[in-house]
């Protein structure tokens, strides 16, 4: 839910200025390691253009509730809509867009959430729409990591970094491994997960029997798939913990690499539970 409240203040003050001054952009790279706040920020620069307020924006006023409510049309929002990737099929509806004047106000706004997402044949679609644009546009691009951003992409952006905004660190790390909000929300007490998870990594290390009844026990635990991704996010980051600190640098090594396998195959609607047993099983070998 988009929230003008929830924004942050030092670049919407740049923003403001840049508009008091007829200098705003035609397009931005929004880097914030959370993206709520660059996702408010985008949405609080088109209620900027479109308000009626005496207090611009004001967030209340019927041309800022259908921006807020998605129902303006000026306003494009391309998410990723319960995908993996964006995909050039979400870049084209842009491109037809742009040839378009604002239907009511004087400039229309392209917004893409998750831009680190975008595939390549999407992010070079998406350079047409960077470049010094025909109609009157804003395109303005929300990511949590900068350097998954194709360079020709970002080189025709403005930059503004969130990153000096307080986080929550495992919040944002969970977003960058590929967990949605809902999905992190969703998760509720992760404790007994990361504990079930560490005991697993040790007794895979260790090749122990009991690794395979610990993969009984958390199946059980992680029902939902919010739940099973982090499983595999909390394997891996031990394994890279342990390859950091030279422990078992082979097993380590082997292992880190199974489990990018095993997650490839739960991703690929193999059971949660057998991709588990896979992962013992093709350790113990």
């Amino acid at each position: 839910m988009i929230d003008l409240k929830n924004i942050g203040q030092k670049q919407t003050d740049l923003l403001r200025d840049a508009y008091l001054n007829k200098k705003v952009a035609h397009s931005y790279l929004f880097v914030d390691p959370m993206q709520k706040k660059g996702l408010n920020t985008a949405y609080w620069l088109a209620c900027l253009f479109n308000c009626t307020g005496e207090n611009k924006p004001d967030g209340t006023c019927n041309n800022c509730q259908r921006i807020l409510d998605g129902n303006h049309p000026d306003v494009f929002l391309v998410k990723l809509e319960g995908k993996q990737t964006l995909s050039i099929d979400q870049i084209r509806p842009l491109k037809e867009e742009l040839a378009k004047s604002p239907v009511e106000g004087k400039r229309r706004f392209f917004i893409i959430e998750n831009a680190e997402k975008l595939t390549l044949a999407a992010s070079n679609a998406l350079l047409n729409l960077l470049e010094e644009p025909v109609a009157p546009v804003v395109t303005i691009l929300i990511t949590n990591n900068e350097n998954q951003i194709l360079p020709t992409v970002k080189s025709r952006t403005q930059i503004l970094n969130f990153s000096d905004e307080k986080i929550d660190s495992k919040r944002a790390q969970l977003l960058e491994y590929g967990l949605t909000d809902e999905e992190i929300d969703d998760l509720g007490d992760t404790a007994k997960l990361e504990e079930e998870s560490k005991y697993l990594f040790q007794e895979l290390l260790e090749q122990n029997d009991l690794a395979l009844v610990r993969v009984s026990q958390i199946s059980g635990l992680a029902t939902k798939p919010a739940s099973q991704k982090f499983v595999f996010y909390q394997l891996k980051t031990l394994a890279m913990k342990s390859l950091a600190a030279g422990e078992k640098l082979r097993k380590s090594a082997f292992l880190l690499e199974l489990l990018m396998t095993a997650d490839k195959m739960r991703a690929s609607n193999v059971s949660f539970h057998n991709t588990l047993d896979y992962l013992v099983l093709s350790f113990e070998r």
